[in-house]
């Protein structure tokens, strides 16, 4: 269901909606912008979609409905919590603001049980000597690109978005520091500095170009997420990096782990990676600290003598 470009066209201006879902929806979604956006209509969608195959109408739909579409998250499509709990996040938002603008009586969503999400990040990053390996393999590569993508993720720690969504006019300086111009959640935009290393692979990528993206595909277009996601594969291949499943938000995680193994203060920390609250910042530290201070570790060197 494409709901959103007839509802809020780029004119601004104002076309009469008959239908009440699509009003709602858009109602629900000109409270967002960017790419925040773009996650809630997508979450919203999958679940209009799903409604849509039932014969359902989302107005009408009562809680034992979100219960099911709960359930069917979690054992047909084997979701994890986190997502089922993003996406039923988003689904409590459009039914309150259907409840503010007078839409519906009361939201069916309220009282839905909320699948637990472990405080631990699924996602463990890589060591300190995988992020060297990595490193080395995109300073070597041939392509100009690959070392300034995994200096923005994993020097940097910017979001695989703000990486891809950077323009050679987003380079500057500020108070004698080179800086870049990331445009983040929320729309925020805020000055990321660059160490010099940072600052070579930038303009390595750049060359003599002066407009237009800074990372750029195999086809000489901006570069996306997928893009990148590939790309990062195969340098931790060629680095001989040996993880189930590299994706490009595992540099940022071990952006965040690196600086505190480096002795930096946590809340410095919180303000690099621009996390709102610091326990997001302390989850992605708990799973690799309690996989190194293991009691297997300790058995095995208090055994050692015997294995």
């Amino acid at each position: 269901m494409t709901l959103l470009p007839e509802l809020l066209p780029t004119t601004g201006a104002i076309v009469p909606v008959v239908d009440p879902l699509r009003l709602a929806v858009a109602a629900y979604l000109a409270r967002y912008k960017g790419h925040s956006r773009i996650h809630a209509e997508s979450d919203l969608r999958a679940y209009l979609d799903w409604c849509h195959a039932r014969n359902l109408d989302p107005l009408s739909a009562q809680r034992p409905h979100i219960e099911l579409y709960v359930r069917w998250m979690q054992e047909a499509q084997h979701y994890r919590p986190s997502t089922v709990s993003r996406r039923l996040s988003t689904l409590t938002g459009f039914y309150r603001t259907c409840v503010i603008d007078g839409t519906l009586p009361h939201s069916p969503a309220d009282y839905v049980r909320r699948p637990h999400v472990p405080p631990e990040s699924p996602t463990l990053g890589l060591s300190h000597l995988q992020l060297e390996a990595l490193l080395g393999a995109s300073r070597d590569s041939g392509n100009l690109n690959d070392f300034a993508l995994v200096c923005l993720l994993g020097l940097l720690g910017l979001r695989i978005f703000e990486a891809c969504g950077l323009s050679l006019s987003d380079i500057g300086e500020e108070h004698g520091h080179r800086v870049l111009r990331v445009v983040g959640k929320g729309d925020k935009t805020v000055l990321v500095p660059m160490p010099p290393a940072v600052s070579r692979a930038v303009d390595r990528a750049a060359g003599d170009r002066q407009t237009g993206p800074l990372l750029l595909n195999v086809r000489g277009t901006r570069m996306d997420r997928h893009a990148a996601t590939r790309r990062l594969r195969h340098l931790a291949a060629s680095a001989g990096v040996r993880l189930p499943r590299m994706h490009p938000h595992m540099l940022r995680h071990t952006y965040v782990t690196t600086m505190l193994d480096a002795g930096v203060d946590l809340r410095d920390v919180q303000i690099a990676a621009r996390h709102a609250d610091p326990r997001t910042t302390m989850r992605y530290d708990r799973a690799r600290t309690n996989l190194d201070r293991h009691p297997n570790y300790i058995l095995a060197a208090y055994m050692a003598s015997g294995t």
